[in-house]
């Protein structure tokens, strides 16, 4: 591939033509036949039919003897057609084609001859001399010359000509086409276009047609040349480079007039002649031409020697720069009403422009990206295509602004990136305004815009784009916001029905939130801050980002831009309505330097959007210092260079309004001229001058109120000797003056309401800006600013939609609209913008049929009929099933809806479960395990509402109350059950349930916003308070790892609920249940909140006295249970405390003691649950369960039992101190099991009082026991005294007063064996504690009280006698007590144990009890010893008989 044109090394053919494939015998049949063809359609003419000698050298004409003579030879070719020259056997048949005295059969079969040479495979890359056939077949073509003997017959031959010409570029031999040949082939196909304006509609159609594929067929091969090979762009310039980026602003028509509707020729061929026989027919060629430009693709052009060879090269760029840049200047004729359709031969209405573009988009489509590469053609587009595309788009045909748009978004997929301005120009000139109705817009051009809009949205990068390129650049307009703006003010239907329009727009609005959404994916984003960016001063117009293609660059980039972005427009505000307070808030935002600077200012002006262009022109002009300077420093933003006068000035005009007086106009002008004049252009008092003069022109020609014109020549003898007293140019001065007068230099620029079309001036600035513009953003799949477009999108779409939904009746509608509520719901929770999504449920939630004051059955009509209320339901609970976590205050719309459904009795009957079941956890590994549902009974209310039991006569009573008020409803007819049964259905596929059992996977706020209006709404609503509690607990069960987040809130409910309520009633047993429920499983897995979860049970205590009574014993189970499940997790005082008071108020209920009971003994058997935090509160449960009458005695014994066996732990907790704990702590745990031993044997001192005989008996016993039990644990002498001062010494007495208050009427026969038990228990305990306390101060005390006693007992009478038992039991034991303190060495001759004589004390009152004991315990002999003993240390202590004095 050589001088930019097209190689095929393979010699296959890119085109793709399908070719016949021959042997080599069957190509020399093929071209006889077409031989015999030719010659017999010419014998058919009596010309050809019969012999002639015009002279003596020839005997029939040269067209006939070259065909027969071509066929003596063709046979003898067969064993290599590639060696043979094309040229022999093609050309007789090119002479037919070029003979004009053929008529139009035979030419048109030389043509078929031809063609079927063409498709065979004949001429191939390999074939001798193939350049030079291709050439003559072109060549001859476009020479063709025929007698026209009938219309139809001239149309075939035309046709033909197409086919012909169409098999040269689609032919394995294209390659070898010359530029100037594929030029040729374009512009003959053209004449046929424009000639067959005047024939039949399918010879139009065909050579349209014909046309098109041509192009395509070329511009196929733009992505095949390598732009190091672009001849044009590095040799020399052919006639279309002079040409190539201008614009002809006063192309108005054709001015070529034809006859019959036919161009005429320019070709040396004489014109076609008429007779009264027939007329010679040519390919006529186009003479379109406007001013000095001609509009046919130049086959004979004017071009230099290398231009000339590049044309002759096999066709490339040369060629397509031709074609392209003759195609846009088919749409330099603009429309004019003037000119009538039937003076040209094509219709100046819809026809040309259409026809051009049609073929310029199938060039930009099959050309695609390859643009870019090639500069010429990129030119082209960015130039002059747009520039008529800017023309063209605001054409009053629907059709032409399709097609404009069609070509846009082919220029936006392919060429974006080179097109920045252009894209920002169109869209404010043509899209927006046309879709925004300005100037007139039909409603059919405010259609086509819209969808061209929409297309655009539907791309999965453009918005990303726009914002990046031209929301954040401060130097562009906001396309994303303008688009957005636009799009959601047609979705509003505002005083009218619901249109096709308003469909549209909401549809642009939900591509653009559905492509968001699509880019984000299904991760949500992890919760980040917004950006915050330092304000302090910078130059903002100076700032550039490092890198426009590496997205960690130009994000942060952008955003920051943005920002600054959104200061200026505010700061423009405030200068369009002041500009001295302007100024001063722009530096109060950083955006100026704190000493104002004219730099600043001048960029201020220069760079920013939404300037009031007056109040720049009054600054500018003004004479004060400040503003002089910023004048200066606002010329030196622009760069003049290799600008002529008028474009410069037209460019700098365009930035501002041109002040009114005099003194402001020159010293504006002297500052233009000053920097012109500075790069390089012109000497400053000529520039002046001259600018001048140039206003003055553009003055006076285009104001209405001069009537008399400066003419050409007054502007150029205005304008003598003004270059050092020389002439300028003549051909400068003329084309400047023709430039003023036919493109007026507009001295009042756009104010941002624009004009009706794109003019001169600002056509000039937008290519200006495009070479100073910043690179095109391209952003990829991923979501870099999505954040910061959702937040301007989300709330127009939200509305608009939401109109849109409450209008529409289409189903497909209703879906588009719920579909972009879905991408919004996921967008909002993506980058939690949590009040967009609140929004959007509680708008949502408004369409629904739940929260309308409907009746029941309109409800559920409404929910099975209408699908608009069906959508927006299953759109609210989908949303809250999926972004949950992102919804706060929305929760309250969600929960009215659940509780409207409620009460419609259309929720599933296992909607509040807690999704676990009421089984005990893994001891490995509780977690693991996943329990099943196991439901509340939600919808069977009236099965619970009533207490299961009760033992009071009023509770009873109040369930006869109950089972009396109830009413029967009237039974519903099929068509309601029917539609209950699909309304059921409908939501059971929501699948509200797991909202709820789902909610652990809630955020913690979110958790706690659900939570809030469902409390809220239970107090308010007393008919679905018990449903909003079993849905609380649901939630609070669901929540066990995070049950602090919200069991606040749930708990005070609950306590309000039972502290409020005095009768039996559903609610308070699902609140007293809920909680015990709320224990039973969170217990195992909360044990740092055992005590709270616990101290909550407290509640149960608080109960109103009936209320208890009904629920008592099913309390009693579920608190058994839940002791059995979680007792090894209960370790604190606190946490038992509330539940032994719960079981010990049981101790007198008839039928939850039972139960009650069965949870102690589970707790204090073999002492597998007693703690020492436990311990004193087990004791006082198990002694109100001894004293309680309700129920058998036994169970009194068993609770005595337990009590007196617990004495076993204490021993144990002292052993297991004593070996894991230090020193210290073991002490005072042992001063605790102190405490807990006299704890103990109060305890059943106070049963040992009970008037039952065998429970008061047993209960001495088990002290008896417990005294004994003390051995396996230390006791302080001190509680040994604090035993039997506070347990034995008054139980003895108070058994003795009360079996003398009550003998013969309670105690009967068995007091006397009470008071025997409790005599063995005082001597008993006296002897267990000699050891301790006998040398301890107080042991006389204690001595003297166990004598007193067993005195006071022996002494006392039982219905006016003693009793035998005691006065047999008390010696022996006094006795007994005697000889273990003398053997003990504590009761001896000359002991002084207390003040008094220890000795003289005892026997005192032993001799009082019993007087012979002495001498049994102290024999005469042994007496007698101790008395020689005593003697000796000089003691005399004992009388001599041996008694006590």
């Amino acid at each position: 591939m050589t001088m930019g044109h097209l190689s095929s090394p393979s010699g296959s053919n890119p085109f793709k033509y399908c070719h016949s494939k021959s042997s080599k015998g069957a190509l020399a049949s093929t071209i006889n036949s077409e031989i015999s063809a030719v010659l017999a359609v010419m014998r058919r003419n009596v010309r050809w039919g019969v012999r002639y000698i015009p002279d003596d050298d020839q005997l029939e004409h040269s067209l006939v003897h070259s065909l027969k003579e071509l066929r003596k030879q063709i046979f003898s070719w067969q064993s290599n057609w590639q060696s043979v020259d094309p040229k022999l056997y093609i050309q007789p048949f090119l002479d037919v084609i070029r003979s004009d005295e053929t008529g139009a059969p035979i030419t048109g079969v030389a043509l078929s001859s031809v063609y079927k040479i063409l498709t065979l495979d004949i001429l191939t890359l390999d074939t001798v001399n193939v350049e030079e056939a291709i050439h003559l077949i072109v060549d001859a073509v476009k020479s063709c010359r025929f007698e026209v003997t009938d219309p139809a017959s001239e149309e075939v031959v035309l046709m033909k000509i197409l086919q012909v010409l169409l098999a040269c570029v689609k032919s394995k031999a294209s390659f070898r086409l010359s530029n100037l040949d594929v030029c040729t082939i374009v512009n003959t196909c053209l004449r046929v276009v424009h000639q067959s304006s005047s024939k039949s509609e399918l010879l139009q159609r065909i050579a349209r047609h014909t046309m098109h594929e041509l192009v395509r067929c070329i511009f196929s091969q733009l992505s095949y040349i390598s732009p190091s090979e672009h001849s044009l762009a590095n040799g020399s310039r052919s006639h279309v480079g002079d040409t190539v980026g201008t614009v002809d602003w006063d192309q108005n028509s054709l001015d070529k007039q034809v006859e019959n509707g036919n161009i005429g020729s320019e070709s040396d061929t004489p014109s076609a002649t008429k007779n009264s026989s027939s007329a010679v027919s040519e390919i006529p060629e186009t003479g379109l031409r406007n001013g000095e430009r001609s509009t046919e693709v130049n086959d004979s052009v004017n071009v230099d020697e290398n231009g000339e060879n590049a044309m002759m090269e096999p066709f490339g760029i040369p060629c397509m720069v031709e074609i392209f840049h003759f195609l846009c200047s088919l749409l330099n004729i603009r429309e004019n009403n003037e000119v009538s359709s039937r003076s040209n031969p094509i219709a100046f209405d819809e026809d040309v422009p259409l026809f051009a573009l049609g073929l310029i988009n199938s060039a930009i489509e099959l050309g695609g990206s390859s643009f870019r590469e090639h500069p010429k053609l990129l030119r082209l587009i960015q130039d002059e295509l747009f520039c008529n595309l800017m023309q063209f788009g605001l054409s009053m045909s629907p059709l032409i602004l399709s097609t404009v748009c069609s070509i846009f978004l082919n220029l936006y997929l392919n060429l974006r990136t080179e097109l920045k301005v252009q894209l920002e120009a169109f869209f404010s000139y043509v899209l927006l305004r046309i879709a925004q109705n300005k100037y007139g817009s039909s409603y059919q051009q405010q259609e086509v815009a819209m969808e061209a809009l929409v297309d655009l949205c539907g791309q999965r990068a453009f918005m990303a784009e726009m914002y990046a390129n031209f929301d954040c650049d401060i130097t562009c307009i906001n396309v994303f916001e303008d688009v957005t703006n636009l799009l959601s003010k047609n979705a509003f239907p505002v005083n009218g029905p619901l249109s096709a329009m308003h469909i549209l727009a909401l549809d642009g609005l939900i591509s653009m939130v559905q492509g968001m959404a699509e880019r984000v994916g299904e991760e949500l984003l992890p919760a980040v801050d917004a950006s915050t960016y330092q304000e302090a001063y910078e130059a903002f117009w100076t700032v550039r980002c490092a890198n426009y293609g590496d997205p960690n660059f130009w994000v942060p980039f952008v955003r920051k831009t943005k920002h600054v972005k959104k200061r200026l427009m505010v700061g423009a505000d405030h200068f369009n309505r002041d500009p001295k307070k302007g100024l001063q808030f722009l530096q109060g935002m950083h955006l100026f330097p704190e000493i104002l600077d004219p730099e600043s200012v001048a960029a201020f002006f220069r760079y920013t959007c939404g300037l009031d262009k007056n109040l720049i022109g009054d600054f500018l002009g003004n004479h004060d210092p400040f503003c002089v300077q910023v004048l200066h420093e606002f010329a030196k933003t622009f760069d003049f260079r290799h600008m002529n006068l008028d474009t410069a000035l037209r460019l700098f005009l365009g930035t501002f309004r041109l002040p009114g007086e005099s003194q402001k106009i020159q010293r504006v002008l002297e500052a233009f001229s000053e920097r012109y004049y500075e790069q390089g252009n012109d000497e400053r008092g000529i520039v002046f001058g001259f600018v001048f003069d140039a206003v003055v022109l553009n003055t006076d020609q285009h104001n209405v109120q001069v009537k008399k014109k400066m003419t050409e020549s007054d502007f150029i003898r205005n304008n003598r000797c003004i270059n050092g007293g020389e002439d300028l140019p003549k051909e400068y001065l003329s084309e400047l003056y023709h430039s003023i007068c036919e493109n007026e230099i507009l001295m009042i620029p756009d104010q941002e309401t624009g004009f009706s079309i794109m003019t001169a001036s600002q056509w000039i600035s937008v290519i200006y800006k495009s070479r100073e513009t910043s690179p095109y953003i391209i952003c990829d799949a991923s979501a870099h600013l999505d954040r910061d477009m959702f937040s301007i999108l989300s709330g127009p779409t939200v509305a608009a939609a939401s109109v849109v939904f409450d209008q529409a009746e289409q189903e497909g509608v209703l879906q588009r609209c719920v579909d972009g509520f879905l991408a919004i719901a996921k967008l909002s929770a993506y980058y939690h913008l949590d009040s967009v999504l609140n929004d959007l449920v509680v708008s949502l939630s408004k369409f629904t049929p739940l929260l309308a004051p409907l009746s029941e059955d309109e409800t559920v009509l409404a929910l099975v009929d209408y699908a608009r209320t069906r959508m927006a339901t299953a759109a609210v609970f989908s949303i809250a099933h999926k972004y949950g976590d992102y919804i706060r205050s929305g929760w309250k719309s969600v929960l009215e809806c659940v509780l409207s459904l409620q009460k419609l009795k259309l929720l599933p009957a296992h909607m509040a479960s807690d999704a676990t079941e009421d089984t005990k956890p893994s001891s490995s590994n509780p977690e693991q395990e996943r329990p099943s549902t196991m439901p509340l009974p939600v919808m069977q209310v009236h099965s619970s509402s009533t207490p299961r039991r009760s033992s009071s006569l009023i509770g009873r009573f109040s369930q006869l109350l109950y089972f009396d008020t109830e009413e029967t409803k009237p039974q519903p007819t099929e068509e309601e059950l029917a539609a209950h049964k699909q309304a059921r259905e409908i939501v059971k596929d929501f699948h509200i349930d797991s909202i709820f059992s789902e909610s652990k996977f809630l955020q913690a706020e979110s958790l706690q916003q659900l939570v809030n209006p469902l409390i809220t709404a239970a107090e308010k609503d007393g008919d679905s308070a018990v449903f909003c509690l079993e849905l609380l607990i649901t939630i609070t069960l669901n929540n066990r790892d995070r049950i602090l987040l919200i069991w606040q809130a749930v708990y005070e409910y609950i306590a309000n609920v039972v502290q409020s309520t005095s009768v039996p009633s559903t609610l308070v047993e699902k609140a007293v249940f809920g909680l015990l429920k709320i224990c039973q499983r969170l217990l195992p897995y909360k044990e740092n909140l055992t005590d709270e979860l616990l101290k909550s049970l407290q509640l149960i205590l608080k109960l109103n006295a009936r209320v208890a009574d009904a629920y008592c014993e099913t309390i009693t189970r579920e608190v058994a249970h839940l002791v059995k499940a979680n007792a090894t997790h209960i370790r604190s005082h606190i946490g038992w405390r509330t539940i032994i008071s719960l079981l010990s108020i049981t101790a007198r209920h008839p039928e939850a003691s039972e139960s009650g009971f069965e949870a102690l003994v589970f707790i204090m058997s073999e002492g597998a649950h007693l703690l020492p935090s436990n311990y004193i509160l087990c004791l006082d449960a198990a002694r109100q369960f001894a004293e309680s009458r309700v129920g058998e005695i036994s169970r009194s014994i068993s609770a005595i039992d337990l009590m007196a066996n617990s004495v076993f732990c204490l021993g144990k907790w002292s052993r297991e101190a004593k070996n894991s704990v230090g020193e210290d702590a073991a002490e005072k745990l042992n001063q605790d099991i102190g405490e807990m031993w006299i704890r103990l044997v109060n305890s059943l001192k106070r049963v040992c009082l009970d008037q039952r005989d065998e429970v008061r008996n047993h209960s001495i016993l088990m002290v008896q026991r417990s005294v004994a039990g003390a051995d396996g644990f230390p006791l302080p002498p001190d509680l040994w005294f604090r035993c039997f001062d506070s347990v034995i010494f008054p139980l003895l007495d108070e058994l003795l007063e009360i079996s003398r208050e009550k003998a013969g009427k309670t105690f009967g026969k068995s007091a006397e064996e009470t008071l025997v038990l409790a005599t063995k228990l005082m001597s008993k305990a006296f002897l267990q504690s000699l050891e301790y306390l006998w040398k301890q101060p107080s042991f006389c005390k204690l001595w003297l009280g166990v004598l007193i006693r067993l005195e006071t007992y022996m002494s006392a009478k039982f219905r006016g006698k003693r009793s035998e038992k005691i006065h047999e039991l008390i010696p022996e034991l006094l006795k007994n007590t005697l000889l273990v303190m003398k053997t003990s060495g504590i009761l001896l001759p000359g002991e002084d144990v207390g003040s008094d004589s220890f000795w003289q004390l005892t026997w005192l009152h032993v001799k009082k009890t019993c007087p012979s004991l002495f001498s049994e315990i102290f024999p005469q002999d042994e007496i007698e010893h101790l008395q020689r003993q005593n003697a000796k240390a000089g003691e005399v202590l004992l009388p001599e008989n041996g008694t006590p004095a």
